[in-house]
Formats: structure tokens, sequence, C-alpha cells
């Protein structure tokens, strides 16, 4: 330790003093709370009960006054401030005790009793960059002599490490504030796509936009689709596609970082011209009868004989991408196929398939449907873009404001 860096790169004008490099054990003892046990709790109460996979979230058990009062008076119990660290699982896990009436699981959930010569907001930023000692090779664990000789590396003045903490903290808020937005964003996006396409009984949307009165017809994806069985003749293509709930219709090498097809089986693939659909029947907790989505690429590529490609005529193509996006569609699925022999793969027939019922209004409709939702999509990657450049930021200052 003698020989470490004793300064960080960045700093607060006024501070030039050498920073202390000790243990957690010099400036504090580890307390928890009184075991609560299992029966001693309730899924429904007044007192929330937080464990080590729980602490800064929501409880999901709960204990009554009676015993939170009583073990509260007889028992050690945090202060304001203190901040309290997950020591089993989600290991080093942090949230702050601001005074609320909660407990908190023995053992599992600890926090340091500082003696006054630490600030308990630096501590609060600190622990993001600390390196703990951490035993158990399945189970992770956090005991308390790990916790207390874990390396604490800080300025030497309670000013400095306020300012430190004030900052970090002011930063996290920032951020958090930014991740409602977002969150706020994607549950109107969700609702807009609930509304914008008739519901199972309805023959219009609950939401039009004004001047749209004309009622809804319902055409089948055989209709205003031909299914594309082009093979790639003569190896024409090289670049293969995959499709992916997450990503869209992506490039192998940007998905998989390679290619994991060869040039002796694309030859069977189908070509998928710019602009083309393409259904994956692969599932996931997004994609629960797998993803259709539209090759926007701005070129051609091959695809698997797994996947079913479409090309679409009298429709526009950006209102049925957003249809895809819905959930309205997935009702058929589910009425007419089945997840097969593969529990990760969503199984049903192409002739089936394609008689899938599509809802659609007049073009000037969809167009504006499609506008509308591209527009709003758009937004909310641009909210993702500024919440991302906030954790960059912050990256680097926890990397660079401390030793």
């Amino acid at each position: 330790m003698e020989n470490e860096k004793r300064t960080p790169k960045l700093r607060f004008d006024g501070f030039t003093d050498e920073w202390e490099i000790r243990k957690l054990g010099d400036v504090g003892t580890i307390q928890t709370c009184k075991r609560i046990f299992k029966e001693q709790t309730t899924e429904e109460g007044e007192i929330p009960f937080y464990k080590n996979g729980t602490i800064g979230l929501k409880a999901d058990a709960y204990i009554s006054r009676e015993i939170f009062e009583e073990f509260k008076r007889l028992y050690p119990y945090p202060e304001i401030g203190d901040i309290l660290i997950s020591a089993v699982g989600s290991i080093g896990r942090t949230a702050e005790y601001t005074g609320e009436d909660e407990y908190f699981q023995d053992s599992n959930v600890v926090w340091l009793k500082t003696d006054g010569s630490i600030s308990k907001k630096y501590l609060k930023a600190y622990y993001q960059v600390i390196e703990w000692l951490i035993e158990g090779s399945t189970v992770k664990h956090l005991y308390n002599d790990n916790i207390l000789c874990s390396v604490l590396k800080n300025p030497k003045t309670l000013m400095e490490q306020e300012r430190i903490g004030l900052f970090v903290e002011e930063l996290d808020k920032f951020m958090s504030l930014h991740q409602r937005k977002v969150n706020l964003l994607e549950q109107s996006k969700k609702f807009y796509l609930q509304n914008m396409f008739p519901q199972k009984g309805e023959k219009v949307p609950k939401l039009r936009f004004d001047g749209f009165t004309d009622p809804w017809e319902h055409q089948k994806l055989s209709e205003i689709s031909d299914k594309v069985t082009e093979k790639n003749k003569d190896l024409a293509v090289q670049e293969t596609f995959t499709n992916s709930a997450e990503f869209g219709v992506i490039s192998q090498n940007d998905y998989f970082d390679r290619s994991i097809s060869n040039a002796d089986n694309i030859g069977g693939y189908y070509v998928v011209r710019d602009g083309d659909f393409v259904y994956n029947p692969r599932i996931s907790a997004t994609a629960p009868v797998g993803p259709v989505n539209r090759n926007k690429l701005g070129r051609n590529g091959v695809m698997s004989p797994l996947y079913t490609v479409f090309r679409v005529h009298d429709i526009d193509p950006v209102y049925l991408e957003w249809f895809f996006k819905s959930s309205c569609w997935h009702r058929f699925m589910f009425f007419n196929g089945d997840f097969g022999a593969r529990s990760d793969r969503f199984a049903i027939k192409d002739a089936v398939f394609f008689e899938m019922p599509i809802p659609t209004p007049i073009i000037e409709e969809q167009r504006r449907i499609g506008a509308f939702l591209d527009e709003y999509n758009s937004l909310i990657t641009l909210q993702n873009r500024k919440l991302d450049a906030l954790k960059s930021m912050k990256k680097f200052m926890l990397q660079n404001m401390f030793i």
C-alpha cells in the first residue's frame, strides 16, 4: 500500500492533500438487525422487510409493527444516512437508509457503523468502486471480516469527502430522472401499441387521429404479401442475416461477431431484399410467438429456410411493421400454432400463417399511424442515447475521482 498513488486524476479546486489508504475496519464496525424468522413474516403488512435481494427495490415480505418497535428498541438498527450492503447473492449492492419504518434481514444485509471520521455520503459513492474481498465458489458471500479488511481510500478532510459524495449523489439522481423518463416513454409506447390497433371484438381502435372515420377492414396476410422463396442461386448473395427480437433484422457478423453460416449451405437460403419482412419462430420473453421484423439495412442478405420471408404490397410497410410490434396478432398465433418439439420455438404452418387477419384502415391513416409511432420511437432512442452518455460520463468520473 505504501507505494500506491495518493491523489486522484480529477479533483475539486482547493484540495491538494494526499489521500489516506486504510481499511474499513479502521473507521467503523459492522452492524446487522436482529434475526427475523420466516413464520414472523407475511406477504402483506405494515412494515416492509427487506432481504439481500430486495434492498433498494421493492419488499416482498412484511413484519408486524409490534415486532418492529420491539426489535428496533432492543437491537442494532441503522441511523439515517447509513449505507446498507447486500452481503450475499447480489454482493455489494447498496441502499441508503433514509428514516422510513422498515426492517432488514440479519447477516445478509449489514451496514458500517462509522466513528465519524468518514463521510457517509462519501462511503455511498466509494462503495460503487470498492474492491470487496469476496469468499465462496458457488454462493458468494461478503463476511463481516471481509468488509472490515476491504481497502478504503479517501481524502483526509471531511469537506472533500462530502464534495465527492454530493457530486456522485447528484449525478445518480440526474440519471434516475432520465431513466424514469425513458420508462414512462416506454410505457406510453406500449399504451399506443395496445390502443392504436383494434383489439379482439373491436372494429376500430380506441385511439384514432382526428379526421379519420372510415371503418377498418381485415385482410389476410396472403392478400397483402407474397411469400419469398427465391433461393441464393450461384451464391450471388454472401451476407447472412438473422432476425432477433431485440435488434430486428441484423447481419450475423454484427449479431454473433461472426457468421455462423458458410458458403456450403447458404445456397439453399432465401434471399431477403431491402424492405422484406421476416418471421423468426424463436420465442423469448419479449416475443412469445417469435418476432416479425422488416429488413431496414438498405441491402440484400440471405436467411435460413427456418425463417418465413414475405414481401408486402397494397399496405404501408411502416404501418405493418408496427402492427407486428404490437401483441394484436399473438392471439391468432396461439390459437393456430403450438410450441412444437423445441421449447424455444413456435410452430405454425406457412399456409396457416398467411391466413392471419391484418386490420387495415385506409392508406392515409396507415401512414399517419406508422409515422407517429416511428417519431415516438425516435424520441425514446434519443432519450436512451442521453442516458447512455450519462452512464459513460459517470463511469469516467468514478474511474478518475478515486485512487
